[in-house]
């Protein structure tokens, strides 16, 4: 990260005065915040256009969620047939949404879950109960070549599965996704090691990457912790390094990473008012939000109150990783709806609010069937045809708990889940 000046400096925290001290009312009450009538109905047509996404974007048969879509069509599948497993976790926990506000027929989410998870058990290729990233949406083969078994990707999808174990009372859906997650094998992803690996090839064997340090992968390590049938040890939870960031008078956990890290795992475990012998990852997802505003605001050049969030997201030269703290070389003013939207819960007012002003200005072209396109630049004149399941998925699920809590509260309704927090040292925050 560059080292700022002292005029840099005072220029960022002054962004961030009034707020980077405290975390918002709704964080610190850890409640359900209240919104006014105007914030409910847009809430509500973000989240039920998200959730259309994850039921018309899929297959029948096999219940995979492609990896993108139009966001200008009529309903009609996608003809590109590539399928994301990360997006079918995302999209297992939109029916539950969708379910629950009525925004799809029951009979219709019922044979939906039921026909994902029939198929992830029974048809869908695994490695030791690990799936390749992308396959193909209606067979299930691995897209190609270069696609890996991803550790991070499935545990996006047994987040989902997870999600609907606990969420329907039917007894089929409970049995298959309790045998979807008792079959991975996750000492088998360590390879030997303290910390889990990237990912596995057939041609190549483990990837050499291993997920060391503080970002998404929090899922991986509670999912594994929590397993009844191959757990691994509480020691793991020590095996990733946790880097300290100081940015405009804010301190925090992160690594060089865009927002999305500060958000994945959040969007199902629920973190608020717990702590381990580290940090209330919490407030410190309030921290990294309020940094990457300030970050985005330290730009007039491209970005103001009403026009800012940028996190890995399709761009004007393809899919980016873009967005890191400190980092603008590859900026171009472009904006992301679903870095905001993914922060929802952490702040709700600024993120709320920049929504909002973006939808109304610029709507007409960045507003569609399922909400937002994945990515825009006005000035450019460009808005991404696409929206992409990943992104649309943590903004409908993080939109969620924000109006209602629903996720967390479904999720958490796992034992596997309290008693994964439990072994990693999760306690009452203020408790010793």
């Amino acid at each position: 990260m560059p080292t700022l000046d002292r005029r840099q400096a005072l220029r960022l925290m002054a962004l961030t005065a009034g707020c980077a001290a405290a975390p918002s009312s709704f964080a610190l009450a850890g409640q359900i915040p209240r919104l006014d009538r105007d914030e409910e109905s847009f809430l509500d047509d973000f989240i039920r256009q998200g959730c259309l996404y994850f039921y018309e974007q899929a297959s029948p048969l096999t219940g995979q969620v492609l990896d993108r879509a139009r966001n200008d069509g009529d309903g009609a599948r996608d003809p590109r047939r590539m399928a994301s497993i990360a997006a079918t976790g995302f999209g297992l926990t939109a029916l539950c949404i969708a379910d629950s506000r009525g925004y799809l027929r029951h009979d219709q989410v019922i044979a939906r879950v039921r026909a994902t998870l029939e198929w992830h058990l029974n048809q869908m290729p695994e490695v030791h109960g690990f799936f390749y990233h992308f396959t193909d949406v209606e067979t299930g083969r691995r897209w190609n070549r270069g696609v890996e078994v991803s550790s991070i990707d499935t545990a996006l999808l047994l987040c989902g599965v997870q999600t609907v174990r606990a969420y329907f009372s039917d007894q089929t859906i409970r049995s298959l996704a309790q045998q979807i997650y008792e079959r991975v094998d996750w000492p088998w992803m360590l390879n030997g090691g303290s910390a889990f690996s990237m990912g596995w090839k057939p041609e190549t064997g483990f990837l050499a990457a291993r997920w060391s340090h503080y970002c998404e992968l929090m899922m991986i390590y509670l999912l594994a912790l929590g397993s009844p049938t191959h757990p691994v040890s509480p020691d793991t939870w020590k095996a990733f390094s946790r880097p300290r960031v100081q940015y405009a008078g804010l301190d925090f956990i992160s690594g060089n990473d865009p927002l999305f890290t500060h958000q994945y795992s959040q969007a199902w475990f629920d973190f608020r008012h717990k702590r381990d012998a580290y940090a209330n990852y919490f407030d410190n997802s309030i921290s990294a939000t309020r940094a990457h505003r300030a970050f985005c605001l330290s730009m007039p050049r491209w970005y103001r109150s009403d026009y800012w969030g940028v996190t890995a997201s399709d761009s004007m030269r393809g899919y980016t990783a873009w967005g890191a703290l400190g980092s603008s070389s590859r900026l171009d003013g472009s904006v992301v709806p679903s870095a905001a939207a993914g922060s929802l819960p952490y702040l709700p007012s600024e993120c709320l609010s920049v929504l909002r002003a973006m939808h109304a200005r610029y709507g007409e072209r960045a507003w569609g069937r399922y909400g937002f396109v994945d990515a825009f630049n006005p000035a450019a004149r460009w808005y991404n045809p696409d929206v992409l399941g990943i992104d649309l998925g943590i903004g409908v699920l993080m939109a969620e708990n924000l109006r209602s809590g629903m996720v967390w509260q479904t999720f958490m309704r796992n034992a596997d889940a309290d008693r994964a927090m439990e072994l990693a040292g999760f306690h009452p925050d203020g408790l010793a």
